[in-house]
């Protein structure tokens, strides 16, 4: 567990405090970055209990929480940094961060052209920290056509920011007490952990999902009710105060959709248990097979607990735009939705960004008739030649017909179930020139799961899965096989 210490020794509890390596590139925003970065002999910190955390780093300048918050930067840097210096040409083929660079074409034509270019005084003037009333108004429109809400969605339970990263930090920060926590379901996008503890020293409470498929499970990895009330449980009596539910939707790293009906369950149980939900639907545009039954929060015909319910959206998946920093609360909590307005004084937009962000959304023929379609038609074909190479491999994977990425099993290739075999196989996949996610840094608790990224150019995907064939081929399978655990597509198990 990549976790805080404490001031006492002991067995780690199972609520983390900033817990696992983030996902290679969080430093820079929603895009994950520490997860391909730590070093096979890096002690890693513990969470004893609930407290304040001792002092990682020696530096004499820094306060305590700035020893921690560099300490996260160091342990996060190696695996971006070797990447950045040999990106070009043949050199590191990234199949770890979760961009999409397929669409370069399609968003530089668009971002281009005249409409998106304007300057007037009020643009370049302090605005409501909300956001422009103009972009909240297309936002709005935006999500009621794409969320396929029953009712149009109001301007007012809007907020725009720079990003989910400083959405999880604002709610975090304002939502629960220091040393408080919220339960999320493993494996999970690595970087909320910093996200909710470098601001407002906020706590994560695993709930762990295992790949075989046991009792009522239908599919590896399921969340269950069941599942989320020990978790609940297991924090209380570890004296934690467990204050909401994060849920990704569709999920990171799985690519698994929730259905309707989970849906409702979950949020009937935070509701039960007067937990808010923070929905993060970033991928939502982002599913690339017809037959995946996506649905929003924002669909339903009633929140089980509307004041509790909380949904972030983010141009950075759907629209390839990680670089530029846009995302949106939407929240009918107008005590929520104003405190998180007053933190976007931080983390606010500039005006002239806001403008094109309204132009862009607004612009639905774009994006029904070119931006959408090609989108998808051209993550189906590279996740179809990923897919292809994998089981070419006879190598174990699940994907949901969503999102960037496929989770692969590669427990075989550890000669023992360790997570320090896992960072080693990693290092392994670096030397040859190819950068993975490992599963540790999405707190998966069964060490040989790698997250493959495959949303890149045709060239690069051909040579990143040579690389890793070529690792692969090399390895000496010493371990046994584990148990099958039915890690067949998901697509091909839908409700």
């Amino acid at each position: 567990m990549f976790t805080l210490p404490g001031k006492e020794s002991g067995t780690p509890t199972t609520c983390a405090g900033p817990a696992s390596t983030q996902d290679l590139g969080s430093s820079y925003g929603d895009c994950l970055e520490g997860e391909c970065s730590r070093k096979p002999d890096q002690k890693l910190p513990e969470l004893h209990g609930v407290g304040d955390p001792v002092m990682f780093s020696d530096s004499s300048y820094l306060s305590s929480r700035g020893r921690m918050i560099k300490w996260f930067w160091d342990s996060a840097e190696e695996g971006y940094r070797t990447y950045h210096m040999d990106e070009y040409d043949e050199g590191i083929i990234n199949l770890g961060t979760s961009e999409n660079k397929l669409c370069f074409d399609l968003l530089s034509r668009r971002l281009t052209q005249s409409d998106m270019q304007w300057v007037e005084p009020s643009l370049l003037q302090y605005a409501d920290w909300r956001g422009h009333l103009f972009l909240r108004e297309e936002v709005a429109k935006f999500l009621s056509f794409y969320c396929k809400s029953p009712a149009p969605l109001k301007p007012e339970n809007v907020v725009v920011l720079n990003g989910c990263a400083s959405l999880f930090s604002a709610l975090a920060t304002v939502l629960c007490e220091v040393g408080e926590a919220f339960l999320i379901p493993t494996p999970y996008y690595g970087a909320i952990t910093q996200h909710v503890y470098l601001y407002g020293n906020v706590r994560l409470a695993y709930v762990y999902l295992d790949s075989e498929v046991t009792g009522t499970d239908t599919r590896p990895f399921q969340l269950t009710v069941k599942k989320l009330e020990m978790a609940l449980q297991e924090a209380n009596s570890k004296g934690v105060k467990v204050k909401g539910l994060i849920l990704i939707n569709p999920q990171n790293p799985l690519g698994d959709v929730y259905s309707l009906g989970e849906l409702q369950e979950y949020l009937v149980f935070a509701k039960r248990h007067q937990l808010h939900v923070v929905v993060d639907e970033v991928y939502m545009l982002s599913v690339f097979e017809e037959s995946v039954g996506y649905r929003s929060i924002l669909s339903l015909e009633r929140l089980p607990d509307p004041q509790r319910t909380h949904v972030m959206w983010a141009t950075s998946k759907d629209f390839g735009m990680s670089g530029l920093r846009f995302g949106t609360l939407y929240t009918e909590n107008q005590d929520v939705a104003t405190a998180v307005a007053s933190l976007c004084r931080y983390h606010g937009l500039s005006g002239l960004v806001q403008y094109q962000m309204a132009q862009l959304l607004r612009d639905r023929d774009w994006i029904n008739q070119v931006y959408l379609p090609e989108n998808h038609a051209r993550l189906k074909a590279a996740h179809a030649y990923v897919s292809k190479e994998l089981r070419a491999l006879g190598i174990p994977f699940l994907s949901g017909g969503a999102g960037f990425f496929i989770w692969v099993d590669l427990r075989k290739y550890l000669p023992e179930a360790t997570f320090e075999e896992e960072m080693l196989l990693w290092r392994r996949f670096l030397d040859k020139k190819v950068l993975l996610s490992f599963g540790k840094a999405f707190e998966c608790k069964e060490p040989g799961w790698f997250r493959f990224v495959f949303s890149d150019k045709a060239h690069r995907l051909r040579l990143g899965m040579q690389r890793v064939r070529q690792v692969l081929e090399g390895e000496a399978q010493v371990a046994e096989d584990p148990a099958p655990c039915k890690t067949q597509e998901l697509s091909d198990q839908r409700r």
